[in-house]
């Protein structure tokens, strides 16, 4: 039997203060084919993108470290994160709003990226889809000190490191961004530096 199917869909906006918090009600058909009222909230702040900078010949990568409040409030005694390059879609092109981030947070104009994965960061709560790149940097690609766009508060420290210290500071859990775990994995995994 089929299931799975959804039915009257309503939303009603909790808070649209940041982005947008929705309460969805909604009927879902269970696996006995009946129908069961289900109530979700949903918060929408848009897709967005990340990329590993890297540099196979250094055998190192780019990475920022900023605040992020979130995860102060949940025991990051300092509150600061150290992630891979990342930002919200804005036109809903990921591989040109990606290579824009790269160049407000890190410094490094890149004219290639490739796209390596895509995945849902937090299905239960957040409606966001985030476009995984990697790309090849080099130092005669840095064009500015990076650091963030003064208009949007971000205070970022940028971050080369070598690609083992890295993978070690997953383990230690200095690096604890969802994100920039898949991706140091993915390099790991698809022997970007050729270990």
């Amino acid at each position: 039997m089929k299931y799975g199917n959804v039915r009257n869909i309503k939303k009603e906006i909790l808070s649209d203060n940041w982005y947008t918090l929705n309460k969805v009600t909604f009927e879902y058909q269970k696996e006995d084919g009946e129908w069961e009222k289900q109530i979700r909230e949903a918060y929408d702040r848009g897709n967005g993108a990340a990329i590993l900078l890297y540099n196979v010949e250094k055998g190192k990568v780019v990475l920022t470290k900023q605040f992020r409040m979130p995860t102060y409030l949940n025991g990051n005694k300092d509150g600061m994160m150290v992630e891979a390059c990342a930002g919200l879609l804005e036109k809903g092109n990921a591989e040109e709003t990606i290579k824009m981030e790269v160049e407000e947070e890190t410094g490094y104009e890149i004219d290639k990226v490739e796209k390596v994965l895509e995945a849902y960061m937090s299905p239960g709560s957040v409606t966001e889809i985030l476009y995984f790149f990697i790309g090849e940097y080099n130092d005669a690609m840095k064009v500015s000190e990076g650091g963030g766009a003064e208009d949007e508060t971000e205070n970022i420290e940028v971050l080369e490191l070598d690609f083992t210290e890295a993978l070690e500071m997953m383990k230690t859990g200095e690096i604890k961004d969802a994100k920039t775990i898949m991706l140091l994995q993915y390099a790991q995994v698809n022997n970007i530096f050729h270990q």
